[in-house]
């Protein structure tokens, strides 16, 4: 499976603040756990087991909790059993695909 996720704390007291210092503890988590993972600008994409991956999720989202009196958490997953090193196999596809659409 490969789950994306945004996690941010808020109620932070800070007008304006960055939340890049909350975001890179919680992507130091997933770096640390050794799955195949992903970081842009909005999301961290992940991509192992059910457990391992959500193990993965709910570390990061505490990692999180010290920065603000509540977090945000978004999730998306892509779940397809017998499948593994779709984190850059979707991607070869797609474009491989728009190749194919300019021929």
């Amino acid at each position: 499976m490969i789950v994306a996720f945004s996690v941010a704390p808020s109620g932070t007291g800070q007008a304006g603040a960055s939340v890049s210092d909350a975001v890179a503890e919680a992507v130091k988590v997933v770096r640390a756990s050794g799955l195949p993972h992903r970081t842009n600008s909005m999301f961290t994409e992940i991509e192992g087991e059910w457990d391992e991956v959500f193990d993965v999720v709910k570390r990061a989202t505490e990692a999180v909790l010290p920065f603000g009196s509540r977090v945000s958490l978004v999730i998306k997953a892509d779940i397809r059993p017998g499948f593994e090193g779709e984190l850059d196999a979707k991607l070869e596809r797609l474009e491989r695909a728009i190749e194919r659409s300019g021929e």
